[in-house]
């Protein structure tokens, strides 16, 4: 009786330690939940970074604001028939 006994003990304590430690436990699930997290997050910020970049790709083919504003912007262009005044500080004495 007691071999028995000690035998299902032992067949208890391994299969408890292949379901937290084991292929597929849960110590292997909760580090691939983590993955998922990480990876969720990510997906989430390319996806916003995308929907910015497309509401700019149909700003600019809608109409010429959008490309004169981006041209005065980033490449400090001038347009017809404006003149451009340009302040300097003195020094301070």
């Amino acid at each position: 009786m007691r071999i028995l006994l000690g035998v299902i003990v032992l067949l208890t304590v391994m299969l408890q330690y292949r379901l937290i430690f084991g292929e597929g436990g849960l110590q292997q699930i909760s580090e691939y939940q983590q993955q998922i997290d990480i990876l969720s997050q990510q997906d989430l910020l390319k996806k916003e970074r995308n929907d910015r970049i497309y509401r700019e790709v149909l700003d600019l083919r809608k109409g010429d604001e959008a490309l004169e504003e981006r041209a005065r912007n980033e490449l400090g262009m001038i347009g017809k028939e404006e003149t451009f005044y340009q302040y300097l500080q003195g020094e301070s004495s």
